[in-house]
């Protein structure tokens, strides 16, 4: 049976001070002199003293913890923003309560309500779906603080992201400067409505006075190497003529490089290969990979920012706001290339 943990009362019996006293010293009190504190703090330790965070928290009605919810940690972003808003977090004074949803939207619901039973002060989370987020807005109707980090300005929601429409433009923009026409799109990130990197892609055709060929179109089923790989064997087993190359995130660039190399296609030469959200091994794969770079640093601060800012509001929420962040383009060797004639 365990041990029960040791209470003020404890340490009060122990020195002889009053409860009151020993609870004051702990908490670090000018009022307390500081040889009292001395003494009050070593008897803590010799009994392996824990403050109750649970009493506290009802007493304050804070729990000074904050849950982050992301999709898949499969993802190296994903993985920099999980560090980066723990750190963030941590400068703060709060706790990181963390939970995957698997890109299932159940399970995210679940974990929303699961941080919710813990009393977590706010939540910041990466939904499954840009699009279907009528759990989310009922959290946001309750006046609970809750921010996302991917953002649709109309979602009547605190976000704050990378401009990813924006990112994906400026990429096929920078393809379609070098002359590129036949420019493929892997994008596995629309089975659930994650469509603003596609939109981009049109965009640029659109004001390139280009018409949209879908064939050019390849979606795999996820976002992985391997995925890449599989939409590269398709792209050229189809032969759909394509001068270039946009993958919607490193990963798949990763695997067309790859499957490039296996097949003694020569990237850029043969075919243009870009990538998006900038992870390290992009940058020092044996073609370094032009990408669309995520500032991870800087939406993690300023998201941290806003929930911390919502959660000290003193009455009704503010207005929603959301905050795209302009991405820029890192040109490598990956589509060094130019069309000609």
């Amino acid at each position: 049976m365990a041990k029960p943990a040791a209470r003020l009362k404890d340490i009060a019996d122990k020195t002889g001070f009053s409860v009151n006293t020993v609870s004051l010293a702990l908490r670090g009190s000018s009022r307390i002199p500081p040889e009292t504190r001395a003494l009050i703090a070593g008897v803590a330790r010799e009994l392996n003293y824990l403050p109750n965070y649970v009493a506290t928290s009802l007493v304050r009605r804070e729990t000074r913890s904050i849950g982050l919810i992301l999709t898949d940690l499969s993802n190296p972003v994903l993985t920099a923003v999980a560090q980066a808003v723990e750190g963030e977090l941590s400068k703060r004074g709060y706790t990181t309560l963390f939970a995957t949803s698997n890109n299932d939207i159940a399970v995210e619901e679940k974990m929303i309500e699961t941080f919710r039973a813990r009393r977590a002060d706010g939540m910041l989370v990466f939904p499954c779906s840009h699009r279907r987020l009528d759990h989310i807005r009922k959290l946001r109707a309750r006046n609970y603080p809750v921010v996302l980090l991917v953002g649709d300005p109309d979602a009547g929601i605190d976000a704050v992201c990378m401009d990813e429409r924006m990112g994906a433009y400026k990429a096929v923009g920078h393809l379609l400067s070098n002359g590129h026409r036949r420019i493929v799109i892997i994008d596995g990130g629309t089975k659930l409505g994650n469509s603003e990197k596609l939109e981009g892609y049109m965009q640029a055709h659109r004001d390139a006075g280009l018409e949209l060929d879908t064939a050019l179109f390849v979606k795999p089923s996820g976002h992985s190497v391997a995925h890449g790989y599989w939409a590269a064997d398709t792209i050229f087993s189809q032969r759909l003529g394509a001068s270039a190359i946009f993958a919607t995130n490193d990963s798949l660039a990763l695997g067309v490089l790859r499957y490039c190399a296996r097949n003694s296609i020569r990237v850029p030469d043969d075919v243009a290969l870009m990538g998006f959200d900038n992870i390290e091994f992009g940058e020092y794969a044996v073609t370094p990979i032009s990408t669309v770079d995520y500032n991870v640093e800087r939406v993690s601060a300023m998201a941290v920012e806003r929930v911390v800012d919502l959660i000290g509001a003193e009455a009704d929420l503010p207005p929603p706001r959301v905050t795209l962040i302009e991405p820029d383009l890192l040109i490598r060797q990956s589509s060094n290339s130019t069309i000609r004639g």
